[in-house]
C-alpha cells in the first residue's frame, strides 16, 4: 500500500481555480515514502521535479539518455516572467541564477523587403523584474538540474522506460536496464515520442504545418541586444529571417520556402552558402549548431489518466511562436505537482480523482488556447489568401505614416496575448 501525504493549508491559485498547496517553507508536510515518478529530464521534467520538492514530496527522475549527453541547440530560448516566477516558488533564487546568465534584448525592429517599418527600445528592467531571459535551453536545463540537485530530486540517468503499471495504490515503471520503480503518481514529461503517452494508448489530435524552418546558433558575445524579423529578406529569395540573441551569441531562424528542401538549405554546407547575405560572413567561423524543424499543432485527446500525468511535448506539440512550447510545458509541471499534492493528501478517492481531472481539464484548455494563438499567427506568416499578403502589404507602405500598422507588423507574428484568461498566459 502506497502512502500519502497531508497538507496543512490549501490556497486558491490561477489553476483553473483549483485548490492547490502554498508554496510556503512553513506548510507541515508529513513525510511519505513512496516518491512521484518523473519521466524526462527535460525544462519539463526538472520543473516538475522542482514543483513536487518545493510541496514536500518526494521526487524520482528517469532519464533515458546518459548524463552526458548531448542536447541539440538553443531549441527553446526564452524564459518568461509566468515561468520565471514559478520557477522562483519552487527554487528560491533560481529565477534570479537564470536571468544573471541570460540576457533581456531591449530593442525589437521589423524590417519588410528591406525598410524598417518598425523599431522600439525599452528602458532596461530591473534585475529582478525582467519580462523574460534569452538563454540556450542546453543552459537552462543546466541551472534546472544543479536546482534538483539541491532540492533532493534524485536523477536516474539511462533509464528508459520499457513499462508501465498502475493500479489503485501506485504505479511501477520498468525500465529497459531490468530496474523498476515504484510511485505514487507519474508526470510524462519524455517529449513528443512519449513512451507513457503510447503505453496509456492516449493518442494525439492535430497535424503538421506546410513547409520548415531553419536555425543556426552563432556565438557571438558582442552581438546587439536586439531583436529583428525581417519579412521578404530581399537577399534570402523574400524568405522571412529572425535574428535573436542568447546569452553569448544569437540565433537565425529562418522560414524556408515551399520548393526547399532540408538537404539544401540546412546542410553545413548550404547553411555556409547563404548566411552571409543575412549575416556578417565571420560570423561563418563560429556557428554552434544547425537544426531544421517542422510546424506540429498537435494536442493529446487527455492530459492524464489515473495515476499518470501528461506534460510539456508528452501532451501537446506547438510551433515556436511566442515562446509557447517550454513555458506552457513548465506551466504544465507546476500544475501537475499541485495536482498531485492534492491528491496524495486527499481522504477519499473522489477528492484524489477530482484533483487529477482538474488538472486534466485546466491544462488541456490552456492547450488550446495557446494552439489557437499560434494558429493566428501562422495564418499571418504563411499566408495562404491574397487579401492577407495585401494587407501586409499595405501596413509595410503605410507605416511610416500611421505607426500602428508597422507596430502590426511586428506584434502578428507572435499571435495574440492570452493574459486575460484565469489561468495566465500559458
Amino acid at each position: 500500500m502506497f502512502l500519502s501525504t497531508a497538507f496543512a493549508t490549501l490556497a486558491r491559485t490561477k489553476n483553473g481555480g483549483v485548490a492547490t498547496p502554498e508554496r510556503s517553507p512553513e506548510s507541515p508536510v508529513v513525510p511519505v515514502l513512496a516518491p512521484v515518478l518523473v519521466v524526462g529530464a527535460g525544462p519539463v521534467g526538472l520543473s516538475a521535479a522542482i514543483a513536487l520538492r518545493s510541496l514536500g514530496v518526494p521526487a524520482v527522475v528517469l532519464e533515458a539518455d546518459g548524463q552526458n549527453r548531448e542536447r541539440p541547440g538553443s531549441r527553446a530560448l526564452f524564459v518568461h516572467r509566468e515561468s520565471l516566477r514559478l520557477l522562483e516558488s519552487g527554487a528560491p533564487g533560481l529565477a534570479g541564477e537564470l536571468t544573471g546568465f541570460g540576457v533581456v534584448w531591449h530593442t525589437k525592429r521589423t524590417l519588410y523587403r528591406g525598410r524598417e517599418v518598425f523599431a522600439k527600445t525599452y528602458p532596461a528592467p530591473p534585475a529582478d523584474a525582467a519580462p523574460f531571459t534569452s538563454l540556450r535551453q542546453v543552459d537552462t536545463e543546466r541551472f534546472l538540474r544543479k536546482a534538483c540537485e539541491q532540492a533532493g530530486a534524485t536523477v536516474h540517468w539511462g533509464a528508459r522506460v520499457s513499462g508501465l503499471r498502475v493500479d489503485p495504490d501506485g504505479v511501477e515503471v520498468a525500465t529497459e536496464d531490468g530496474r523498476t520503480f515504484a510511485g505514487s503518481h507519474v508526470i510524462a514529461a519524455d517529449g513528443a515520442r512519449s513512451t507513457v503517452r503510447r503505453a496509456l494508448g492516449i493518442t494525439m489530435s492535430g497535424g503538421r504545418s506546410a513547409g520548415f524552418h531553419t536555425t543556426v546558433d552563432i556565438a557571438d558575445p558582442d552581438f546587439p541586444m536586439e531583436r529583428l524579423f525581417h519579412y521578404h529578406h530581399p537577399a534570402l529569395g523574400s524568405r522571412h529571417v529572425m535574428t535573436v540573441p542568447f546569452a553569448g551569441g544569437f540565433q537565425v531562424d529562418v522560414q524556408c520556402a515551399p520548393q526547399d528542401t532540408e538537404a539544401r538549405f540546412s546542410t553545413p554546407e548550404a547553411v555556409r552558402e547563404w548566411l552571409p547575405r543575412v549575416v556578417e560572413r565571420r560570423h561563418l567561423d563560429h556557428i554552434l549548431w544547425i537544426s531544421s524543424y517542422r510546424f506540429n499543432q498537435v494536442i493529446a485527446d487527455r492530459f492524464a489518466e489515473g495515476r499518470v500525468l501528461l506534460a510539456g511535448e508528452a501532451a501537446h506539440l506547438f510551433p515556436p511562436l511566442g515562446a509557447r512550447g517550454m513555458n506552457s510545458g513548465i506551466a504544465d509541471a507546476f500544475a501537475a505537482a499541485d495536482a498531485i499534492a492534492i491528491a496524495r493528501g486527499a481522504h477519499n478517492p473522489v477528492r484524489a480523482a477530482a484533483a487529477i481531472s482538474g488538472y486534466d481539464a485546466a491544462r488541456r484548455s490552456a492547450a488550446q488556447r495557446n494552439n489557437a494563438a499560434v494558429s493566428q499567427a501562422l495564418a499571418h506568416l504563411r499566408p495562404r489568401h491574397w487579401h492577407t499578403t495585401a494587407r501586409q502589404r499595405a501596413a509595410a507602405a503605410l507605416s511610416s505614416v500611421v505607426p500602428r500598422f508597422g507596430a502590426w507588423l511586428e506584434n502578428a507574428t507572435y499571435g495574440p496575448k492570452t493574459t486575460s484568461v484565469r489561468s495566465g498566459r500559458y
